[in-house]
């Protein structure tokens, strides 16, 4: 039986196209997100610049015409300087997950939140490879296990998150 659970709506406009009406659009961008664990299985978790305390994976939306597994890798390297050469991509995990920002959060970049590809890769790297990129997203990052990347991360991306450690678990075999 096919799934009738309703897709969500992704903002198919460059997020810098101004909305000619001036309010925020009510769709989810279009994204992707990285899963990267280490030899010792544990998750590269990164701190926000502009919001202290707040941690995530790499992530980040879309650019017109660019498909997810290319998109994923250029986010990566944008957000902490790992380049492909040192990712072994071990699954993209196979169904779109979304979150919705509160609306204090929203604006015509983000709409109401986003509509995400997840890939789950290998970091064959050394530590010393992981620079924050240019810094003007994140201060920190760290290796940490499944369960406390779930804790750390903010409310609105928790089930997402929850999702992400399942799935690993199931597909991957690691309760990291």
């Amino acid at each position: 039986m096919a799934d009738k659970s309703p897709i969500p709506q992704v903002n198919k406009h460059h997020p810098e196209t101004p909305d000619p009406g001036g309010a925020i659009p009510q769709t989810f961008r279009a994204g992707v997100g990285a899963l990267i664990v280490n030899r010792a299985g544990l998750i590269l978790l990164l701190e926000r610049r502009d919001r202290p305390g707040s941690w995530q994976m790499a992530q980040g939306g879309l650019d017109p015409g660019e498909n997810p597994e290319e998109g994923v890798l250029r986010e990566v390297a944008e957000e902490t300087g790992i380049e492909a050469t040192d990712l072994q991509k071990i699954v993209a995990v196979d169904r779109l997950l979304a979150y919705e920002l509160p609306a204090q959060l929203r604006n015509k970049k983000t709409g109401r939140g986003q509509v995400q590809y997840w890939f789950i890769f290998s970091f064959t790297g050394s530590d010393d490879l992981i620079t924050l990129g240019d810094g003007q997203e994140f201060v920190r990052w760290e290796w940490v296990s499944m369960v406390e990347a779930v804790a750390r991360v903010v409310a609105f991306k928790k089930t997402v998150y929850r999702e992400l450690a399942e799935y690993y678990r199931r597909e991957v075999g690691k309760t990291a």
